[in-house]
Order: C-alpha cells, then sequence, then structure tokens
C-alpha cells in the first residue's frame, strides 16, 4: 500500500484516465459466465445466517441477484456497477419482484464520491478484475463507505483454481495485504463459485472482513 491513501479527486481523475473493460458488450452478446440469476450459495447462506447487517451495497453487482437478495431480507440495499446495460436488467427485476432496491450505473474506483455510509458490502467478483494500483484506490474507497465495525464480504478467484481461462487468481496473502490497513480480516474460507460456462463452478473464496 501506498505511504499516503489517493485522495477522491485523484480517484475521479485516475479512474477518468484508465482504459474500462467494455462490460456493457458482455451484457448485449449473451449472457455473461457470472450472470447465474440467483444469488451466489455463499452469500445466500451468509443472509440466512443474519450475516447481512443495516445498509447494504452491492458493489459490482451486475443484474443485481446480491442486493435483490438484501432486499427480501428486509434491508435497505444500493447495488452499483460500471455496466449501464446490467443496471437497466437490475432494475427490471426489482420491479417484477416489486422489491425497493437503489441501482445506480457507477464506477467502483468512485465509492467516495457517493458520499454514503454502509453497514455491509457485498463484493461478488469485483475485487479480482483489478490490477495492482485499481485494487489500492478501491480498497482506500471501501473504508470511505463503511464505517468503523463495519462489514465487507467478497468472493473471488482462488489461486487454487487451476489453468489460466477466467480472471486473475487472487492468494490469501494478496488479500490479507490488500486490507493490512484499516481491516481486520476475520475468514478467508474456500468456496465454490456457480458460473454458467461449468457445472462445477469455479475455486474461490470467501473473504469477510472488519473495518477498524
Amino acid at each position: 500500500m501506498a505511504d499516503q491513501p489517493p485522495t477522491p479527486q485523484d480517484l475521479s481523475a485516475e479512474a477518468g484516465r484508465r482504459p474500462v473493460y467494455d462490460f456493457d458488450e458482455s451484457y448485449t452478446t449473451g449472457t455473461p459466465p457470472w450472470d447465474i440469476g440467483r444469488p451466489q450459495p455463499a452469500f445466500d447462506r451468509l443472509a440466512k445466517e443474519g450475516g447481512l447487517l443495516g445498509r447494504v451495497l452491492d458493489v459490482g453487482c451486475g443484474t443485481g441477484e446480491h442486493a435483490l437478495l438484501a432486499a427480501t431480507c428486509g434491508h435497505e440495499a444500493v447495488g452499483v456497477d460500471i455496466s449501464a446495460q446490467a443496471i437497466a436488467l437490475a432494475k427490471r427485476k426489482a420491479a417484477e419482484r416489486s422489491l425497493e432496491v437503489r441501482f445506480l450505473v457507477w464506477d467502483a474506483i468512485r465509492l467516495p464520491e457517493l458520499a454514503e455510509q454502509f453497514d455491509t458490502v457485498l463484493d461478488c467478483g469485483l475485487f479480482h478484475v483489478f490490477d495492482d494500483g485499481d485494487r489500492e484506490r478501491f480498497v482506500f474507497g471501501l473504508t470511505a463507505v463503511i464505517p468503523v465495525g463495519g462489514h465487507y464480504h467478497m468472493l473471488c478467484f482462488s489461486d487454487r483454481q487451476p489453468g489460466d481461462w477466467g480472471p486473475r487468481r487472487v492468494s490469501q496473502e494478496e488479500i490479507r495485504a490488500s486490507l493490512a490497513s484499516g481491516w481486520t480480516v476475520d475468514s478467508i474460507e474456500p468456496v465454490v463459485l456457480d458460473i454458467t460456462i461449468d457445472p462445477t463452478g469455479a475455486l474461490a473464496w470467501h473473504v469477510a472482513a472488519t473495518r477498524t
């Protein structure tokens, strides 16, 4: 981590310069591998066990299944994603299910500019798409929207996953290093991410961390 974290102004300027993968295309040309049409089992279990607390942010929400899950459990929920196509689909789902969820087209690097606080942040498949620089800015942004005592739950590709297809593999050491300042890593558990392209899924980590 850098000696001095970037300011919100730095984040905004950098987000304007960096290339961004065209996630809209993933939704317009078919169904992306991560868009399984239901919550991931690990987050479904988390909800059933009472692990969703207070206001919930689903960051990199895609078509919104985890924000919608939170709303179903009675939480005020917000979902953000850089893909306008994904957000349009998420809004349609919310309307069809008669659920109140606020969905925004938003770059996850710019979380401080939301100027909001959340007790629980859910991240399914976002952390592992960032390079080192954007990962640092993303984690700094999380500290701006999660107050002390708040919780971050993240599902990411694991370095246990064989092959070289798909997103970057992430080790436990990388996760702990990214959350070394301002966080307590409560647990890192091996889980399976359900995906549309392989019935056996993908090996992943479920990370639970508390803001300190």
